[in-house]
């Protein structure tokens, strides 16, 4: 690993998927961490503690979760870029505080690196049971983006697109990644810094007088100033009107909160991603996504080798979901094969979109470790029947 100095560590490194997602975060322009140590995220944490001194950025450890989460949030609105890491236990005591990034539209990114649970559960050992508490954790109604690397390079990849696409939607973004992917080592290339593409924050032009922090643009994102910049800003978790002053009332309720829904809803398109190998002609398609894909993959290509007709779909994005595109394969395949490392949440997605115009058969597992591809073929045989 090079010890040059700057955010950007160009060049071919052996790394893990934690340590690559705060190199992620650095080549992506962050400069402020708050965090809590907890296993299997704590690599996180302590590669931004190393490097972040570095570049003049800042790290804090917080008391707890709660204040980790309301530090980034801060931090957002003093023009900083900013990042927090945590796991189950801990992603349970942020949910307030991220319910509060979405009502006041505040540009970040979490990291979750799921082990085992509930409660304290498996600290060291590899769950994805916090993907729809990804979703639906906090209260009210909003929409969320998150997504889910599968490998040490996407979760520098994706750690850089979950920057990016803080900042063009003004919300935080969740980085679902998992204890396997988080521990494991593999290469990880990181290119130049000029050839990253970073987006920016939507940036006010507006006079201080005439700047409203809650003004939708054509795409229903607002445009967003720094604090101390001489603009009045009023940021509140309570129903608030385009000056961002309290305004608890329902016609005020009707513009503010399905505007935080239709401004993911509406730019859908532009934000999913998922992967597809030899869907076209399947008989039975695989959903997976991360650590679970790469087991998923190696069911699939056996299956094949039995002369099945299996194609495979990775979530990138897990949400917003591919709805549509499940609709599309539901009217051309049989059924659908969800591996996943809880006892079945993504797999509610998938069958809520086929609608009964094909099965889905869950593959489910507790935690503590990945599937055994032979389980995954028996559903896959299932599906077949």
């Amino acid at each position: 690993m090079s010890s040059q100095r700057g955010a950007v560590l160009t060049g071919e490194h052996f790394m893990n998927g934690d340590v690559a997602a705060a190199e992620g975060a650095l080549a992506a322009g962050c400069t402020f961490f708050a965090g809590y140590p907890i296993t299997p995220a704590t690599e996180v944490a302590e590669r931004m503690a190393e490097r972040l001194p570095d570049i003049g950025g800042t790290y804090i450890q917080m008391e707890d979760e709660i204040a980790s989460m309301a530090a980034i949030l801060g931090a957002a609105w003093g023009g900083r870029k900013s990042m927090t890491s945590t796991s189950g236990p801990g992603f349970s005591l942020m949910q307030e505080n991220l319910g509060l990034g979405y009502m006041t539209e505040t540009p970040c990114v979490l990291v979750n690196v799921q082990r085992g649970g509930p409660s304290t559960g498996l600290p060291t050992l590899v769950g994805q049971q916090d993907m729809m508490q990804a979703r639906w954790g906090s209260h009210g109604d909003y929409e969320v983006i998150a997504l889910a690397p599968n490998s040490p390079q996407e979760c520098f990849d994706l750690t850089i697109a979950a920057f990016n696409l803080a900042e063009t939607y003004r919300l935080p973004v969740l980085l679902m990644t998992d204890e396997v992917v988080g521990h494991m080592t593999e290469k990880v290339v990181i290119p130049e810094a000029g050839t990253i593409e970073l987006a920016e924050r939507p940036l006010s032009q507006a006079t201080p007088d005439a700047y409203r922090p809650y003004e939708p643009q054509e795409n229903l994102v607002p445009e967003m100033v720094t604090a101390g910049q001489g603009y009045r800003l009023h940021v509140t978790g309570l129903t608030h009107d385009e000056r961002g002053y309290p305004a608890v009332v329902a016609p005020v309720q009707m513009r503010t909160v399905p505007r935080l829904v239709e401004k993911i809803r509406h730019n859908r398109d532009r934000i999913l991603r998922y992967e597809e190998d030899g869907v076209e002609g399947a008989d039975v398609v695989v959903v997976s996504y991360g650590i679970t894909s790469r087991v998923a993959l190696m069911a699939v290509e056996e299956a094949r080798r039995r002369k099945l007709k299996v194609g495979f779909l990775r979530l990138i994005v897990a949400w917003p979901f591919p709805e549509e595109r499940i609709r599309t394969l539901a009217a051309q395949v049989q059924g659908f094969v969800v591996p996943e490392i809880n006892l079945g949440q993504m797999a509610l997605e998938v069958e809520r979109c086929a609608a009964g115009a094909a099965k889905t058969v869950l593959v489910p597992h507790a935690g503590g470790a990945v599937h055994d591809p032979q389980t995954i073929i028996a559903a896959i045989e299932e599906a077949h029947a």
